[in-house]
């Protein structure tokens, strides 16, 4: 477990307490810490970290108030049943090779447009939000997407977005993601793809499209994400 140094602008956005917080919830939400498992001590977390014992305290606060953790005085800090809690980076599904990494994401591009005659329909608007975004594990470049967010979801505002587009829907647009339907295949990189990302353009690599559900019978969101198979796995862990 490890946060980056470096974080990018976007990942400023999110304190760093909260970033240790979400990069622990996500080793629990992966399976990697499962019900009554204890934490390793605070000293050695702090340490992974880089931090502070006071901040990681006030991390570790952060994950018992959503239900995550028990914190037992003079014992320790042990694994809650996650199904009630839910983590920003809950349904982000790509892990480093050897598992984890904390997900940072640059924004390429946004555009309000009319759906494409070639997007799946989802939503109930003819119009839509794109988001390109450079996607990292531990400030590493793994993967490039492009999301679509219905117009009648609301609409966004990139001065406010930060690192995590679930967050923001939550806390700016009021609903939230509960459910999500992906497809894993393998696709061409689209000629968008930015030179950082290190591959080189219609390349094959792994693929998912996902639709995303919020309060409505229907999708609110499409997305489609192109990973860098070396970089990354796609993980879905059954519980």
């Amino acid at each position: 477990m490890s946060v980056p140094s470096n974080p990018s602008n976007e990942s400023t956005l999110i304190p760093l307490y909260l970033q240790i917080s979400e990069s622990i919830s996500r080793e629990i939400a992966a399976g990697r810490f499962v019900e009554g498992d204890r934490l390793p001590p605070e000293r050695e977390l702090a340490h992974q970290f880089g931090t502070t014992v006071r901040t990681l305290r006030k991390s570790l606060a952060e994950l018992e108030k959503q239900g995550m953790l028990e914190r037992v005085q003079g014992s320790g800090n042990y694994v809650r049943d996650s199904d009630l809690a839910r983590g920003i980076y809950s349904m982000f599904r790509l892990e480093l090779p050897h598992g984890g990494g904390l997900p940072t994401a640059q924004i390429l591009s946004l555009k309000e447009l009319d759906k494409p005659v070639d997007l799946p329909q989802f939503g109930s608007s003819v119009r839509a939000t794109r988001v390109r975004r450079l996607r990292c594990l531990d400030q590493m470049a793994v993967a490039i997407e492009e999301i679509w967010l219905d117009r009648s979801a609301g609409e966004i505002d990139v001065a406010t977005l930060g690192d995590s587009l679930y967050r923001y829907y939550q806390l700016r647009l009021g609903f939230w993601v509960h459910r999500a339907e992906d497809r894993v295949s393998i696709a061409a990189l689209p000629e968008w793809m930015p030179d950082s990302f290190g591959m080189k353009k219609k390349e094959l690599c792994g693929f998912v499209e996902r639709y995303s559900w919020a309060q409505q019978p229907v999708p609110v969101e499409f997305s489609r994400t192109w990973f860098n198979p070396h970089k990354a796995r796609y993980v879905q862990r059954l519980k």
